[in-house]
């Protein structure tokens, strides 16, 4: 274990030693900003049920076989991937929030 002392005079030996190590820092959520809309749309096109509802929207295009609105068959799968992902959003959110005060809290390091 190295301590350094925290005057400021050692940032560069600081920044070398803590290169080594990796962070005291949890992360539960499996989102960012980013990444949410492609792996949540990737996530639930897994499912069969979704993939079959995708399918009968694309088939619902070609006027020989359409056999609704182009919109009545596109009802079902809009709303079962948006409050799917709405549900995954706040999960995802409320993970964020519990790793922030777990992150941020103060901790005693006893060493013998």
């Amino acid at each position: 274990r190295i301590v350094l002392p925290d005057n400021g005079r050692h940032w560069e030996d600081w920044k070398q030693v803590s290169t080594f190590y990796s962070r005291n820092r949890i992360q539960t959520t499996k989102y960012t900003w980013f990444t949410f809309l492609p792996q949540s749309l990737l996530r639930q096109f897994h499912r069969l049920g979704n993939l079959y509802f995708l399918f009968l929207v694309v088939l619902n295009c070609f006027p020989q076989v359409e056999v609704f609105h182009r919109e009545i068959t596109m009802l079902p799968l809009v709303v079962v991937l948006l409050t799917s992902m709405m549900k995954d959003a706040i999960e995802d959110y409320r993970k964020y929030q519990y790793d922030k005060t777990i992150n941020f809290t103060k901790t005693r390091v006893y060493d013998k």
